[in-house]
């Protein structure tokens, strides 16, 4: 089945034309708008879990394949997934639903976009709800540590031209599909049915590289003027976090609210990266019980 419409009948796919983009997305429900944006080396289908239980509850809901992903448009060179345009993107999709707002919701590399979209866009986000990604203040400070530099090597690696795309592709993804099948505390997260919907969708003309290029667009900012970039996030904000991730340090959900003064930190002790697809009905929840106590938007 193609990755661009996989799911249940009442999931509708559509496609929007956003800040020079064609995006795709998986749409439910009616009522307050959600958006899901996806980490690294996903697509929309990685909220599959949480798309049906936000819709019951009330919201409506957008899952994003991010710019480059799966069916998105995937335009050529670093430059067009410079963070700037990440964030306008997300932007442009709230207001093609007819939106000046919504909750925003990300996991991994689209939780580094919701953080920093709730800092330059704070008129558009109601709540926040992040997933296993780091507040980029907390980032800046221990990916100086060796405990973090070990864990995050693979992102230096991604800074080199076609070698990580090779290796990346080769075996037919067979490291893809190793880390989706060890990463997780709890055995079959990943099942070959969905290992192959995620092959799919990395395999797309172009996807790769794109995917890689969030990575090489991150390490050509000036560090500088990011870090002056950084602001204090006054809404709502829930940080859901498996600790067993092999890829960010739980010392990174520290000292945060200087920050987020609003956190709701929650660590999951028997989850892993992925923590929205391995242990999804305690993600689940978490979100709406943080939805509907926080008030409605």
């Amino acid at each position: 089945m193609d990755s661009g419409s996989i799911g249940s009948e009442d999931w509708i796919h559509r496609n929007a034309v956003v800040n020079g983009v064609r995006l795709h997305y998986v749409e439910c429900g009616s009522g307050p708008l959600v958006i899901l944006l996806h980490g690294f080396p996903e697509f929309w289908y990685a909220w599959r879990y949480q798309i049906p239980v936000l819709a019951a509850a009330g919201y409506r809901v957008i899952a994003l394949d991010q710019r480059g992903y799966n069916v998105s448009d995937k335009p050529k060179g670093v430059r067009h997934y410079r963070l700037e345009a990440l964030l306008d993107d997300v932007l442009g999709i709230i207001h093609h639903a007819g939106e000046q707002s919504a909750v925003v919701v990300g996991h991994d590399w689209g939780g580094a976009v919701a953080w920093n979209f709730a800092m330059r866009h704070p008129q558009a986000v109601e709540k926040l709800i992040v997933l296993n990604a780091p507040h980029p203040q907390r980032f800046l400070e221990e990916i100086t540590t060796f405990s973090q530099l070990r864990k995050s090597w693979y992102m230096f690696l991604f800074q080199l031209p076609w070698l990580p795309e090779m290796l990346i592709r080769s075996g037919d993804f067979a490291g893809l599909e190793r880390t989706l099948r060890i990463d997780p505390v709890h055995p079959g997260t990943f099942d070959a049915v969905t290992i192959g919907h995620y092959k799919q969708a990395i395999a797309q003309p172009g996807a790769l590289s794109a995917a890689i290029n969030y990575y090489r667009a991150l390490f050509r900012l000036n560090p500088v003027t990011f870090k002056r970039s950084i602001m204090r996030i006054d809404v709502p904000t829930l940080l859901i976090w498996g600790e067993q991730d092999r890829y960010l340090g739980i010392r990174l959900t520290e000292e945060l609210k200087p920050w987020v003064p609003k956190l709701q930190l929650e660590r999951i002790p028997d989850a892993s990266h992925w923590v929205q697809v391995e242990v999804p009905d305690q993600v689940n929840a978490l979100m709406v019980n943080f939805l509907r106590t926080t008030g409605e938007i």
